[in-house]
């Protein structure tokens, strides 16, 4: 049995039915999801300021920009919403995800958006932002209609490839671009949410293997070419559960010992 379908059957395994649940086997995957997710984005994210917001809710001695700790408590809140719902299994609507936005982007749009362009968090675009060497993205009376329909056709989804149809949404939702801002990070943690409803483990887009991400991103964007991100998600599932899988054999991970620092043997 390969990789992925160990992870697959690993998070089965758990059983989750209640929001203690999702507590007990995401509390470390939580506070790694929002660093990397994050720093995708923002350098001035912090693995160690994402951590104490998640376990402290604060920070101390910070000196950065407040945009980075708005984005962390955030994405802390946003998982607290989200909680029930992924335990209900509730299918992803036009709602959710502008909530999901609005709990994710408060508080950090700049005076462009807000002030100029008069855009929102928690509303779809109210003006054409372009991503991608190609400036793909749809235009902005079109959004609504373009996200309905993605919904619409992944919650229909009845096959076994619950990870092809996951990546499929996301390609799709940065394709659209719906939101003048955080589009990145509504759609990693959407499509966590849609794994999730489905029985499958969330993943990790991590932060040093964003240029493989966003190559696959812009290959689907060229070509509609979804085989190098779903690969790509096959993989980061395999990373983000290594550990687990490790635990679960009965095997420690490898480590140094002295000798190895000192080029002595005891």
């Amino acid at each position: 049995m390969d990789g992925y379908s160990r992870a697959v059957r690993l998070w089965q395994s758990y059983g989750i039915a209640s929001a203690a649940d999702l507590d007990k086997y995401l509390h470390s995957f939580r506070i790694l999801f929002a660093y990397h997710s994050g720093k995708i984005e923002n350098e001035e994210i912090t693995y160690h300021d994402t951590r104490e917001i998640f376990e402290n809710g604060r920070v101390t001695g910070y000196t950065g920009s407040p945009r980075a700790l708005f984005e962390q408590q955030n994405q802390k809140l946003c998982s607290e919403f989200l909680k029930e719902k992924i335990v209900n299994r509730e299918p992803l609507d036009i709602k959710l995800v502008k909530e999901t936005h609005r709990l994710l982007t408060a508080g950090t749009y700049d005076e462009r958006r807000y002030i100029d362009n008069g855009e929102r968090p928690g509303e779809f675009k109210k003006h054409d932002y372009v991503t991608g060497v190609h400036e793909v993205g749809s235009s902005a009376e079109d959004v609504e209609k373009e996200v309905a329909e993605l919904i619409a056709e992944i919650d229909a989804y009845e096959g076994d490839d619950v990870l092809k149809a996951a990546a499929y949404f996301h390609a799709r939702f940065e394709y659209i671009h719906p939101f003048a801002d955080g589009n990145g990070r509504v759609g990693r943690t959407l499509l966590n949410y849609y794994l999730m409803i489905r029985g499958h483990p969330p993943l990790i887009v991590h932060d040093e293997e964003k240029g493989t991400y966003y190559a696959a991103l812009q290959q689907y964007d060229e070509a509609e070419d979804l085989a190098p991100l779903y690969e790509f998600f096959r993989y980061e599932t395999e990373k983000t559960w290594a550990k687990a899988l490790t635990l679960l054999d009965g095997a420690k991970p490898d480590r140094k010992g002295l000798s190895d620092f000192t080029g002595k043997t005891p």
